[in-house]
């Protein structure tokens, strides 16, 4: 999305300086700029340091610049600026705010927008994932959130939290938020605790439910409850209970792509917060009674580079016949157009794509395009990969299944209203 008009470039240059200023750590200049064209396009508040100025008086005196050289008149003229050539863009009313962390390409972001809410924040530090999401959302996210001061972040109704599993210190439980120390989901956690946001929703792979012998789960847990949530594991429970109740209770939260109407066998762990007192229990969303096979999300007519060689697929046999003899159990995972989903798409597809592999009939299976693993995501066909197909890969390996975030955000839109 490099098509910027007149307006956009010329406000980008005026408040330039200004935002310089507010720059945090680790972070772009260009972080602040589309953070406030966002904010005054959505009406929303500042990302700013209110060690330098109110997020308010900033807000105004930006606007007042802008007005100066005739680049704002309305809010409606305005948001069209911003905004009007995106695809995939927020409602100019939005319904509720909600900030993005360790945010990806925006997978979580885009479930969250489809049910009208709206960005005022986001931060990724993954610079190739930062280009996309640029091109898509039309922002630059904020850099390394180790680095962020919490009460420089906007104002918000729910944080949205897709962070890395890091083990914990054993000597914790006994400090609050302090155990937490040294990892991402500490940043989380103070972001939480200083915002005070109505809804949180933290995703993470399955295995933290076991990651440490349970122990991980726990310190999580028993943080958030600490600081003023709560979420469907009574805090009785996280508090007094075994770590084999807690894991009980835990698997409750794990949802599947393939009960969404994608084909892909893909399950997470949302861990669903509120804000103590705001509502008694989440209903988590129930599957969807649609049919669905991985040939609904093929392209008609794939790219014939996508079809391995000789070479890797004589190795892709071997190695399963090797497994099985080891007793490992790994190896492809070859699928056809009737298959119900395909395995889970990870990170590393780009290597050698064995884990979804396409029957093809008289020729060798092929792999899967970037446009294909982006479907088998849930993400839109308006959205834009990166051009690198290995960052491609990467980013949709890594990011969230839209349609699934998607059926939690409208439970969670619905607790608002």
């Amino acid at each position: 999305m490099n098509n910027r008009t007149n307006v956009l470039l010329q406000a980008e240059e005026i408040i330039k300086p200004l935002a310089l200023e507010h720059v945090p750590q680790d972070s772009d200049v260009d972080a602040v700029i589309d953070q406030w064209l966002h904010a005054i396009a959505t009406d929303n508040q500042f990302y700013c340091n209110p060690d330098l100025d109110k997020p308010e008086n900033l807000k105004e005196n930006v606007i007042t610049l802008l007005q100066e050289k005739g680049l704002y008149t309305t809010r409606d003229a305005f948001f069209n600026e911003v905004f009007g050539a995106l695809k995939l863009k927020p409602d100019f009313d939005a319904k509720f705010r909600f900030i993005d962390l360790f945010a990806g390409i925006g997978g979580v972001r885009l479930g969250f927008q489809q049910n009208g809410g709206v960005c005022v924040f986001s931060s990724e530090f993954d610079k190739h994932a930062q280009q996309t999401y640029k091109n898509n959302h039309g922002e630059v996210p904020f850099g390394d959130i180790t680095k962020i001061p919490a009460n420089e972040i906007p104002e918000h109704d729910v944080l949205l939290a897709g962070f890395p599993c890091q083990p914990f210190s054993h000597a914790g439980l006994k400090r609050g938020i302090d155990d937490t120390r040294g990892t991402l989901f500490h940043d989380i956690a103070n972001i939480l605790e200083r915002k005070k946001p109505k809804f949180a929703l933290l995703e993470n792979v399955k295995g933290l439910i076991s990651h440490d012998k349970g122990h991980t789960l726990k310190v999580i847990l028993k943080t958030l409850t600490n600081i003023g949530y709560s979420c469907n594991i009574p805090k009785e429970i996280i508090e007094h209970g075994t770590i084999k109740e807690i894991q009980t209770l835990a698997k409750k939260m794990v949802l599947k792509s393939v009960d969404f109407g994608i084909p892909q066998n893909r399950q997470r762990i949302y861990i669903v917060l509120w804000r103590d007192g705001e509502i008694d229990h989440f209903e988590y969303p129930v599957p969807i009674q649609t049919e669905v096979t991985v040939g609904d999300k093929l392209e008609s007519n794939p790219d014939p580079k996508l079809t391995i060689s000789d070479k890797l697929w004589e190795g892709h046999q071997r190695r399963k016949i090797q497994n099985k003899i080891n007793g490992k159990g790994f190896g492809y995972g070859l699928v056809t157009e009737e298959s119900p989903y395909t395995n889970t798409i990870s990170a590393r597809y780009y290597k050698d794509g064995s884990e979804v592999l396409i029957e093809q009939k008289g020729k060798n299976p092929r792999k899967i395009s970037p446009r294909e693993a982006a479907r088998l995501q849930g993400f839109p066909d308006e959205f834009e990969a990166s051009s690198s197909k290995v960052q491609a890969y990467k980013q949709f390996g890594n990011s969230v299944t839209v349609n699934v975030i998607n059926a939690l955000a409208r439970q969670i839109r619905s607790l608002m209203e």
